[in-house]
């Protein structure tokens, strides 16, 4: 969503990534930003970053600083090397790394504190890290099963809606879902189980679910756009499982992108099987242009981003007001009643849950 994630939707939509990483510079030029310093600002990122250029473009001429986008894979990937180089980091903003993620991020001290202005248009549910300030909310999704309508229409099934139904006879074979040690929507499909079914209840949840023929794969972009028979690209990789994990926001992009485009969307959302995630950015710590990386995330935060994102990420705004487009509210609600976990829970319990499903479904 992302997302995230942002997670990425549809892989004709990621060109959109190249296109903005064009707009910036990628030298580092004293002078010129109002700081005296670099007029490059750089903001590493997993592979789903996405903006219309012309709000790029609007938002370097008002600052005076040119934007450079790195993009380093998955999220869990992406925050991981991030921690790993955080003493000469790659930029001077991380965007993406997700509730899942947080505490890992927050723990090995990958960012600074800014308080990011228009902080308090923030919904109040978004809103973490109160004390010290060091992410800045910037989108939330649901990771959801998403079924391919025309599979379920052709074979007289009914879509499954729970995760109870996910482990039911009819739905044997049907289900592709990601790695939860490498992929983030995989990791929060793992929590959304972890919390409907409890400490001790989810293992038992994936071993019915491993006999029911689950397959797992190593990202989202192949789940979804390589084995998902109901996206445009699992159509042309031939992909024959009509259950992935994806994103609430998927269908929006599936109308989005196509042409001509449907007047509803190809695919569904299994509703009670949702987890909200929400994304974050944050100032690196030893940015190299620290004034740079807060006027970048003060931007993050603005109406005019805000406004822009959903169709660009396919993900929801966390800012107040913020409007989004009506193929939102028409093909990817969000959900209703996600699947939600304290961030200190997640912090206690994810590398275990992680190992522990990792030896449950992968061995």
């Amino acid at each position: 969503m992302s997302i995230t994630k942002k997670v990425s939707v549809l892989a004709v939509g990621l060109g959109m990534v190249g296109t903005l990483a064009a707009c910036g510079s990628s030298s580092d030029d004293a002078g010129g930003s109002g700081s005296g310093g670099s007029t490059t600002v750089t903001l590493v990122s997993h592979d789903s970053w996405a903006a219309s250029k012309d709000v790029v473009a609007a938002f370097e001429k008002e600052s005076g600083y040119q934007v450079k986008v790195l993009e380093d894979g998955d999220a869990g990937q992406a925050v991981n090397k991030a921690i790993l180089t955080k003493d000469n980091p790659q930029g001077d903003v991380f965007f993406g790394v997700d509730n899942t993620l947080l505490s890992r991020a927050l723990d090995n001290g990958l960012f600074q504190s800014y308080e990011a202005k228009d902080s308090d248009q923030v919904r109040p549910e978004y809103r973490t890290d109160q004390d010290k300030h060091r992410v800045t909310p910037v989108d939330t999704g649901d990771i959801c099963v998403n079924y391919d309508k025309a599979y379920f229409d052709k074979h007289g099934l009914t879509p499954p809606k729970s995760f109870d139904d996910l482990v039911k006879p009819a739905y044997k074979d049907l289900l592709v879902t990601e790695n939860a040690g490498s992929s983030s929507p995989g990791l929060g499909f793992l929590l959304g189980t972890a919390a409907q079914y409890g400490d001790r209840g989810w293992e038992g949840y994936w071993k019915k679910l491993k006999a029911n023929g689950v397959k797992v794969v190593d990202s989202w972009e192949q789940a979804y756009n390589e084995e998902f028979s109901g996206s445009a690209g699992g159509k042309k990789a031939k992909g024959d499982r009509p259950l992935v994990v994806s994103y609430a926001s998927s269908p929006p992009a599936e109308v989005v992108y196509a042409d001509p485009q449907p007047a509803t969307a190809p695919t569904g959302v299994a509703d009670g099987t949702c987890f909200r995630q929400i994304e974050y950015a944050g100032l690196l710590s030893n940015a190299k242009n620290p004034e740079g990386g807060k006027a970048l995330l003060d931007f993050l935060l603005s109406r005019t981003f805000q406004e822009d994102m959903p169709l660009n990420m396919f993900v929801y705004p966390v800012r107040q007001g913020a409007q989004v487009p009506e193929v939102f509210s028409k093909s990817g609600p969000q959900a209703k009643d996600p699947r939600t976990l304290d961030p200190a829970k997640i912090a206690d319990n994810r590398d275990q849950w992680v190992k522990s499903w990792t030896s449950l479904v992968l061995k």
